[in-house]
């Protein structure tokens, strides 16, 4: 064949393959129909754009026309991006992860035409190799046991899927006493031993939690800062934990040091060898955890690192008109053989390289940055060879070497770029806007703040309808709850930026439809509408890379309560309550994940005290723009203020006050910078 039904598609991902051998179809009825009519069963391959095992699985297996005739005898082949489909994705990572006690992609699963699973994996290796089978002969087994032991097959399919049903959608409040599912007494259970649980694993030389590979974990690092401003006697531990990661992050290989941003993970304990895509999700939360540990310590690397990696946003992941790209890829084309790809070979340099560039400045480089002769990775880091004789840059900013490190951007800038997924998705979206609002509140960027507002408003015009209350995640897929809670986290973050009420009446909008859509009974929300389609209807209970929509809900809810206390809002079962008694159901339906695993939830554990205590508030009244209003905002916007929103109201023609509530009442107002900061570094936001 020269072509399959992906040419069509709109995800970059998908159409990569529309030149395989392979008779993929999208995920689509008709794919479903094709195999009940054909009574064949279902090969099912999840990936994305910038994954690398993706490219390796596509290149041997799916390119090879002898591996494809064996596919589109047997199979109907239905190829998926996850970051399109994240609820096929999990409820299928559910199933691979559940019966092999592992995960990753590419995910492999084949169902039967009703749409269970009865085997999977991921990546499978075109010859067998040690341990792993290889896909031929995964493929060959599969259609054999099809032909001949199909009814056990069927069986086994139908018990898995509906013990993973069972197990997923039991009531999720049964095993705890009300009592103990309080916000309060989840927060005097949870947080010390999460906090035990962090510091346990905490990896004192290198920064970070555990061994290689190491990933950054945001969520964490947002838990520890909250952490440390309710526990004095840990907080300078705490603060280290958080600081010393991101600066060792920052300082190794998965940071790139000439063009900012960082890669997705490092496959070593010390951070120096990445796994070189770069994720717009990552950019996003690392700007936040960067500024947020900038706000408690202000140390200058950590807001000259939040800067880089947003400027290299806004230069490289921009789309025309407003929003931004999803990812770049790990690979790219090799400059000595443009029509292959390598892992990283846009980043790496051979020190010759850099000798022809920098000259007479070389040698000084080379040793700031990790330069050697014969390269600087590893062998048992490069397993398949890619990085021979060259290195990865690494080293802390050296403003000796700013004109050096940018006469070698420009140099790296004529090389063939990394491929970058261009989709726009608007979770991640979202989350960018809380970055870029962040940033430029709290380091007074102008820039940073005038991106954000007009991503905000494309994502307004071209995903939103506000007649239906229908949010959209690309242009041809609905969005899911973690597109609603992502968006609502960014506006409410860009109206603490520039006060600007729509924004702030967008997210009460959003927050309804996506509890209209989303509601669990128990509490909290499903992570997408019922499908018939999908056997699973899951609520996430990972903070991972990406953070579950019902964390990220429970800091929305809570936020939303402070700015509208006295709202009335329809419930999951239609009850009328407050954005505070949403959240109180929300916390009391997670109580035994929370108990059971709170390492697995750290976000969400870290706005348990936010919910077990009375809102707190900063409200600056004034003339809006005046410099003494700009002045106390300034100041209020350069702390970190956990569970604190910062209110704005207008007092036209009165001197700038500031007002710090908590528990019900008022301390004494300021109207002076000086005396705010001294209010603000106190005890009154330190709980």
């Amino acid at each position: 064949m020269s072509g399959n039904r992906l040419a069509g598609e709109t995800s970059p991902y998908l159409r990569l393959h529309a030149s395989n051998p392979v008779d993929w179809e999208p995920w689509s009825e008709q794919a479903f129909a094709r195999a009940r009519r054909e009574d064949k069963p279902i090969f099912l391959s999840i990936g994305y754009y910038t994954c690398h095992w993706c490219h390796v699985m596509e290149r041997e297996s799916f390119s090879d026309p002898a591996l494809a005739e064996i596919l589109n005898r047997e199979f109907v082949s239905i190829k998926v991006d996850r970051e399109e489909r994240p609820d096929v994705d999990r409820v299928y990572m559910t199933y691979v992860q559940a019966t092999t006690g592992g995960g990753g992609w590419p995910l492999s699963a084949f169902l039967t035409p009703d749409l269970k699973p009865f085997y999977g994996g991921t990546y499978f290796p075109p010859q067998d190799r040690q341990s792993m089978p290889s896909f031929s002969r995964v493929l060959r087994s599969v259609a054999q046991a099809w032909r001949e032991s199909r009814e056990k097959l069927l069986s086994s399919a139908d018990q898995v899927s509906r013990r993973l049903s069972e197990a997923v959608q039991a009531p999720a409040t049964d095993a705890v006493e009300p009592d103990a599912a309080s916000p309060a007494a989840l927060h005097a259970a949870v947080w010390p031993s999460l906090w035990h649980t962090l510091s346990s694993n905490y990896d004192a030389a290198a920064g970070g939690f555990g061994g290689a590979p190491k990933f950054p974990r945001p969520v964490a690092y947002t838990f520890l800062l909250r952490y440390a401003c309710g526990h004095p006697n840990d907080a300078r531990a705490a603060i280290d934990m958080v600081t010393r990661t991101l600066t060792a992050m920052a300082d190794g290989g998965m940071h790139d040091a000439l063009g900012g941003g960082f890669h997705r993970y490092a496959t070593d304990a010390g951070w120096r060898v990445p796994h070189f895509e770069k994720m717009l999700y990552d950019q996003a939360q690392l700007a936040v955890s960067y500024i947020d540990a900038w706000r408690l310590t202000r140390a200058p690397a950590l807001a000259v690192t939040a800067r880089s990696t947003l400027d290299f946003v806004l230069r490289e992941m921009s789309a025309p008109g407003g929003g931004f790209y999803s990812a770049q890829d790990a690979d790219s084309p090799l400059p000595e053989a443009p029509h292959e790809l390598g892992e990283g070979a846009y980043y790496l340099w051979a020190q010759p390289e850099i000798e022809a560039a920098l000259g007479a400045e070389a040698p000084t480089f080379a040793a700031h940055y990790g330069v050697e002769p014969g390269g600087n990775v590893p062998a048992y880091l490069d397993p398949q060879g890619e990085f021979t004789g060259k290195n990865i840059l690494y080293g802390p900013p050296a403003p000796e070497l700013e004109s050096a490190r940018q006469r070698l951007y420009a140099v790296r800038r004529a090389r063939p770029h990394p491929p970058t997924d261009e989709k726009v998705l608007t979770a991640w979206n979202g989350l960018m806007l809380s970055a870029l609002a962040s940033a430029g509140a709290a380091l007074d960027e102008p820039r940073y703040l005038a991106a954000a507002q007009a991503a905000a408003l494309w994502l307004e015009r071209e995903r939103w309808e506000a007649d239906t209350g229908r949010l959209v995640r690309t242009a041809a897929i609905a969005g899911f709850a973690e597109d609603y809670a992502y968006l609502i986290q960014g506006l409410l973050d860009l109206y603490q930026a520039d006060f600007d009420p729509h924004w702030l009446d967008w997210a009460r909008a959003l927050q309804q439809a996506m509890d209209t859509r989303f509601a669990a009974p128990a509490g909290g929300y499903y992570s997408g509408p019922a499908d018939p389609d999908l056997w699973l209807r899951l609520r996430e209970e990972y903070d991972g890379a990406e953070p579950s929509p019902n964390s990220v809900a429970l800091a929305n809810l809570l936020r939303l309560d402070a700015f509208f206390p006295s709202a009335s809002v329809a419930g999951a079962a239609g009850e009328q309550a407050g954005y505070r008694g949403q959240a109180l159901r929300l916390v009391a339906s997670f109580a035994p994940a929370l108990q059971r695993t709170p390492e697995a939830l750290p976000l969400m554990a870290a706005w348990l005290d936010a919910a077990a205590t009375p809102p707190q508030q900063l409200t600056v009244t004034g003339t809006a723009n005046a410099r003494d209003t700009r002045a106390l905002l300034h100041v209020a916007r350069q702390h970190f203020l956990p569970g604190y929103d910062v209110h704005f109201q207008e007092a036209a023609g009165n001197p700038a006050t500031a007002f710090l509530c908590h528990d019900y009442r008022c301390e004494l107002p300021v109207t002076t910078p000086a005396d705010l900061a001294a209010a603000l570094a106190g005890p009154l936001v330190q709980r």
